[in-house]
This record gives structure tokens, C-alpha cells and sequence, in this order.
């Protein structure tokens, strides 16, 4: 079975580099039935940044704006999922390094049961180009 490669919506909000903040904020999106496909966070000096990708990104938009969370606009990257292997990601990133797209950050796991997942950001002039790629030829397990 081919790995599936979908561009998603991701935001991103900065928040005190404090414990519980984070909790904080996901909080109030489990409070608003937000479902989150990939969720990263890092510190920024005395700040975090917590990136989010929702599964739907009109009802978190409009989730934090009746919550008055100041996350950025909306942004692309691109979700892989399939059936680990040995490699799995390493495929995916050499597909991209051989069409010249730099990948700016990818974050990836292991899902268990035999599955994997990763999330990869490109930068915005890279965006169509790269979805083009994936649309083309998936790589299969």
C-alpha cells in the first residue's frame, strides 16, 4: 500500500516558555472539538511556539476566534502516513532533495500497529511545486 502525502493547514502561536501554557492552549481546543492531526512545540528564548495541524481548519479557525487565541494564519505543510518500514521517510525526503526542494522541518513517529507518520514543512514558494510531486508517484511500502 503507497504512503498517502496531503498538503494540511498549519497555525502557529507563541506562547510564555512556562509550564502548563501549552496544556493551556489545547485545552481550550478539546473544549471546542478540535481534532488535531500533528501538533509540535519548541522553545523560543522566554517564549514556545506551538505549530497545530487541524483535521478541519474552518471550525478551528473559527474555535479560536471565539476563543481569542492569537495563532498566525493559516500556512501549508504536507502529512505523510502509511505502513512503517525501514526507510519510510528517508524515500520521501530523497524524492524532494532530487527535485531541489529543501525541507525546512519535519517532525516524524512511528503510529505502532505497524504505521508511521510525519509531518514536513517547505517554504511557501515550494508549496505547489511539492504537491505536485506527490501527486505524481506515491512511494509504496
Amino acid at each position: 500500500m503507497p504512503d498517502t502525502v496531503r498538503r494540511v493547514d498549519y497555525f502557529s502561536i507563541q506562547v510564555p516558555n512556562r509550564p502548563g501554557e501549552a496544556f493551556k492552549v489545547l485545552s481550550t481546543l478539546v473544549s471546542a472539538g478540535i481534532n488535531l492531526l500533528a501538533c509540535t512545540g519548541y522553545p523560543q528564548g522566554r517564549r514556545a511556539q506551538i505549530d497545530v495541524v487541524p483535521e478541519d481548519s474552518r471550525k478551528f479557525t473559527a474555535a479560536i476566534k471565539k476563543a481569542g487565541l492569537p495563532f498566525t494564519p493559516k500556512k501549508s505543510g504536507f502529512l505523510i502516513q502509511g505502513e512503517d518500514r525501514a526507510g519510510a521517510l528517508a524515500g520521501h525526503l530523497k524524492k524532494l532533495a532530487q527535485a531541489g526542494v529543501n525541507v525546512t522541518a519535519v517532525d516524524a513517529v512511528s503510529a505502532g500497529q505497524g504505521r508511521w507518520g510525519a509531518i514536513f514543512w517547505v517554504k511557501s514558494e515550494d508549496v505547489a511545486r511539492t504537491a505536485r510531486l506527490f501527486r505524481k508517484k506515491p512511494l509504496k511500502s
